[in-house]
């Protein structure tokens, strides 16, 4: 009798990237860091796992090796979504608003009703109120 999932045997191993994935969306950025680094080594074009290496890098407070990943994100790919909004909230973290609101207009100019460009400006505004970035 036929089976309709894969044995275990057959079924194709997890990707790195998707590990890392998981991990992040895990909040586990420090177990997240080594896998995408080696997405990158084998796929120095992939904007998602750069975006992903500087979003890990920030939240453990490496705002320096964040920034980088974050710019070499957008020197792959200028429209990533995800890159522009981490982005401009690092700009934030950082105290500098101008930084931010020009990632904002970024955003702006490809999605103004996307999650992304959403959760920028809420962040300004905040930082604008309180001074502190979320």
């Amino acid at each position: 009798m036929g089976s309709s999932t894969p044995s275990s045997s057959t079924a194709k191993p997890e990707s790195d990237y998707a590990k890392a994935e998981k991990a992040v969306k895990a909040k586990d950025f420090k177990g997240a860091i080594p896998l995408l680094e080696k997405v990158v080594a084998s796929e120095p074009k992939n904007a998602d796992a750069f975006n992903y290496l500087g979003y890990s890098h920030r939240k453990i407070g490496e705002k320096d090796k964040a920034l980088a990943y974050y710019k070499k994100a957008l020197d792959i790919d200028p429209n990533h979504m995800g890159a522009n909004e981490y982005l401009g909230e690092l700009y934030l973290e950082m105290g500098d608003l101008p930084s931010a609101e020009t990632r904002l207009a970024t955003l702006d100019k490809f999605c103004k009703t996307c999650e992304e460009t959403h959760e920028l400006r809420e962040a300004i505004e905040k930082f604008k109120k309180t001074g502190k970035a979320s």
